[in-house]
């Protein structure tokens, strides 16, 4: 079976310039330390107690128990035949990783075309956002008696979600009748928070209401699509097995000690090397594949809320062998490459324009698929203009991205291809993983947590102040009121 490839030429020197490129020096002269790293975080995922606390338990993900996949596949199936209609509530990883799997692995107009649907539900997603309008077109549209709800929360009290699931569960009561609650399931804690507690006292009351599965210790949500994705997956009727056998299969190529043969390794040290010397701090993910979009949208929140850190990492280790990090406050770093997401060919017509002749503080990372699952071949007119008679959809992507490859290398500009055989679970499943431990593999380069996120607290703990919620520390509360935004008329046109 062919694998996965990423093709780091086009980030060289010998392809793009010593002032723009990585020179084979550069690379070599890291090696220290990328074994470094190498060695650190591999020896945090031989710990169970080091992953589970420092929130890499993600690691082991692909290694789960048989039994435990099998009951969820089954689960799914009977979920999937109940039910015209599954709404999932979720945000950040709860739904980008849910999206991205649904648009990669479902054929393309899923929800408007019975056809093409088959026997698989309608899918939505909410719960990612306060805009009314979506969610209130869902309610109006949907009957309330055919559709199943699935709320993924760890905590059961982030906004977005609750506040959504809140109304749908509402309109389930109303709609659905007094055992609306076997409409619902949960995916959280598997011990504490609000949702988790709720689920308890329904269970109680009905075994067949609210039931759930639990969101595992250590597996923060931006890496958690083969925990909390596992049920979406086998309700759109996805194999689980054969997403996770391409995530394993990942696993063991990105834990060799080889830096060229360990791909998310080299993906990692070349971008570190690009952002630190060179000055390329925007990362632009281009899949040549309208259904990798959304798994470009996943990526971005994988790199910006794992890297993008304000302070460096102190890392304490107790006399037993477990760690712990802390934010070294007395060096402030502000660091991290900004991700983007586009796609091509689509936007080879707006964003292509600034990465070409824009500012050149930028790599860019293609996506390729060898094959297609379906093709389009034009047909022959005979005109006298037929360059394009008889050419394949999929020659033409492929020649555009090697067109785009052609012409960033031209302007000197950084790029790298991973390429993928096709777009199945298998593969689908070693690509997010090999994301996931490239991102792992620069925060150890970076010397940051990449594994919390700090600075999305922030604007929660102002909502939560705002709306009175109980249980705000006083500590954040005083800061709230001590630094009110500043509004000045003669500044509003």
């Amino acid at each position: 079976m062919p694998a996965l490839e990423f093709d780091f030429n086009n980030m060289f020197s010998f392809s793009i310039g010593r002032q723009h490129g990585v020179t084979v020096e550069e690379l070599e002269s890291s090696r220290k330390t990328v074994q470094k790293a190498h060695r650190h975080l591999m020896s945090i995922m031989k710990e169970p107690d080091n992953r589970v606390k420092l929130g890499l338990e993600w690691t082991k993900l692909p290694f789960q128990d048989k039994k435990i996949i099998r009951e969820i596949q089954r689960l799914g199936k009977e979920i999937s035949e109940g039910y015209e209609n599954i709404i999932f509530l979720g945000i950040g990883g709860s739904y980008l990783g849910l999206k991205a799997a649904q648009d990669a692995l479902r054929s393309p107009y899923h929800n408007e075309t019975a056809f093409i649907r088959g026997r698989v539900p309608r899918i939505y997603f909410e719960g990612n956002n306060l805009d009314p309008e979506p969610l209130s077109a869902l309610m109006k549209a949907l009957d309330p008696k055919k559709t199943f709800v699935v709320v993924i929360s760890k905590s059961g009290e982030t906004t977005e979600t609750k506040a959504s699931f809140q109304g749908i569960e509402n309109w389930l009561k109303k709609g659905a009748g007094t055992k609306y609650g076997r409409q619902i399931f949960a995916i959280t804690d598997p011990a504490s928070g609000s949702l988790r507690q709720r689920v308890n006292e329904e269970q109680r009351k009905d075994p067949l209401s609210f039931r759930s599965l639990p969101l595992l210790k250590g597996v923060g949500g931006r890496f958690s699509e083969l925990n909390m994705g596992l049920l979406h997956l086998a309700i759109i009727g996805i194999e689980i097995d054969k997403v996770l056998e391409g995530a394993k299969v990942m696993s063991e190529r990105c834990n060799r000690g080889n830096l060229y043969k360990n791909p998310a390794c080299m993906y990692a040290v070349l971008h570190h090397i690009l952002y630190r010397k060179k000055g390329k701090s925007i990362a632009i993910m281009m899949p040549f594949s309208e259904t990798l979009k959304s798994t470009a949208d996943w990526y971005v929140q994988l790199l910006a809320e794992s890297l993008g850190k304000k302070y460096r990492r102190k890392v304490r280790i107790s006399p037993s062998g477990i760690e712990a990090w802390e934010n070294d406050k007395t060096h402030a770093l502000n660091a991290a490459r900004t991700p983007i997401s586009s796609r091509g060919t689509n936007d080879l017509h707006s964003i292509q324009q600034n990465n070409i002749e824009g500012e050149n503080n930028k790599a860019v990372t293609f996506i390729r698929v060898s094959k297609f699952k379906n093709d389009i071949r034009i047909p022959k007119t005979n005109s006298q203009d037929g360059f394009l008679e008889g050419r394949a959809f999929s020659r033409l992507i492929t020649l555009a991205h090697e067109a785009t490859e052609w012409a960033l290398v031209r302007e000197k500009r950084p790029n790298c291809t991973i390429t993928m055989p096709e777009v199945s679970p298998y593969y689908w499943g070693g690509l997010i993983f090999f994301f996931e431990m490239a991102t792992a593999f620069e925060g150890e380069l970076l010397n940051v947590n990449a594994f919390d996120q700090p600075g999305v607290e922030s604007y929660k703990n102002y909502m939560y102040y705002k709306l009175h919620k109980s249980g705000i520390d006083e500590a954040i509360a005083n800061e709230i009121r001590r630094n009110p935004l500043v509004k000045k008329k003669g500044f509003i046109v």
